[in-house]
């Protein structure tokens, strides 16, 4: 018990940041929900065989989450941008694909581009 009180007094400036700022959570349950069925279903994607599979496979999840945490029904959104990326012939015009520049304005903007 002694080890546990030691142990929670070293850190107690770490473990009690939290109450300082009203925007963080206590814990990380959150996020570990969100990826759940990504840790799930990690054997069902042995097609990662390689560092070039696995990193699409990482960008597709990360696209996916982020349309969907930021509102974007996550289908629609990836449909639409998989009909537009053949045409983004500048980084500027792949980075306006990103979820998080999919709003009106931003759809309106890589249009005219």
């Amino acid at each position: 018990m002694g080890e546990a009180i030691s142990y929670t007094l070293k850190f107690w400036s770490r473990l009690i940041v939290y109450c300082n700022d009203g925007r963080l959570e206590i814990d990380n349950n959150g996020v570990e929900n969100k990826i759940r069925h990504l840790a799930i279903g990690r054997k069902n994607w042995m097609f990662s065989v390689s560092q070039s599979g696995a990193k699409a496979s990482a960008n597709l999840y990360s696209l996916i989450e982020t349309a969907k945490a930021i509102g974007l029904n996550e289908y629609d959104n990836l449909k639409w941008v998989f009909a537009k990326l053949p045409a983004a012939g500048t980084v500027e015009n792949v980075e306006a694909l990103l979820p998080w520049n999919l709003g009106k304005t931003g759809l309106v903007n890589w249009a005219h581009r």
